[in-house]
């Protein structure tokens, strides 16, 4: 345990509910999704995620920032407010409000603080900036964005309310490679220019080894490695890390 610490998870195992009861069963089931899963980060650093679909990655997250309430274990912040930036980006964005409307949505609805409209504008626009969009598109419905672009809309959302801990959970994974290394970009110049910790999900571990500090693997709901990125990477110490590897072209 450190000063510097960000964020502790510790002893976490997080539970759903089986939606497929059968007939005569007067209770629904829970099903355990992650086994006493344990993580420090600390301030500042970029920690990733990783693993196949269904090792536990996206409930995880959804635990850390608040989604999944259903767990046993502890999680400490030490900021509130952590904010998630999600893989599909149209399906995030509500489809007939415009750029605009949604940017400010986060401080509109913002309990801590009033904002007037004043303020509102200014900080849209302090955002269009950071995620580097034309003031012009403010005015515009998702649908007339491109991917990249709508994504780039979802970070200014999440980034709206100044979060130290941002989470975002396979961001790139739907876009195209050329639009993917400009998001990332993104992200490592929002990750240097403000010093805010990111929590980066992916099954792409070539995407992992560019944006991460740290890196924790995950399968069947369990970390199963974790260390310093390029650590890990140069010399894996379980099977399933090297499997990954291997079939990422990485070994």
């Amino acid at each position: 345990m450190s000063e510097t610490d960000v964020l502790r998870v510790s002893d976490l195992n997080v539970f759903y509910k089986n939606r497929k009861r059968k007939l005569f069963s007067k209770k629904n089931k829970k099903i355990q999704a992650l086994f006493d899963v344990n993580l420090t980060m600390e301030e500042g650093e970029v920690l990733a995620i990783a693993g196949e679909s269904g090792s536990g990655k996206s409930t995880l997250a959804r635990a850390i920032v608040g989604i999944n309430k259903d767990y046993t274990g502890r999680i400490w912040q030490k900021y509130d407010g952590p904010q998630m930036v999600f893989q599909d980006p149209y399906s995030s964005l509500n489809p007939a409000k415009k750029i605009g409307w949604l940017l400010a949505e986060p401080l509109r609805v913002d309990r801590e603080r009033k904002w007037t409209r004043e303020e509102i504008d200014k900080r849209v626009k302090e955002i269009m900036e950071e995620i580097e969009l034309p003031i012009g598109m403010l005015d515009r419905y998702p649908a007339q964005l491109s991917g990249g672009q709508r994504q780039r809309v979802c970070i200014g959302m999440a980034l709206m309310r100044s979060p130290k801990l941002l989470v975002a959970d396979e961001p790139v994974s739907a876009l195209d490679v050329t639009i993917q290394a400009q998001i990332l970009e993104l992200l490592e110049n929002l990750h240097k220019k403000h010093g805010i910790s990111i929590i980066f999900i992916s099954h792409d571990l070539r995407v992992v080894y560019q944006i991460s500090n740290h890196v924790l693997i995950m399968k069947d709901g369990r970390v199963v490695e974790q260390g310093l990125t390029r650590q890990v990477y140069k010399d894996p110490q379980q099977d399933y890390t090297k499997q990954l590897l291997k079939a990422a072209g990485i070994v």
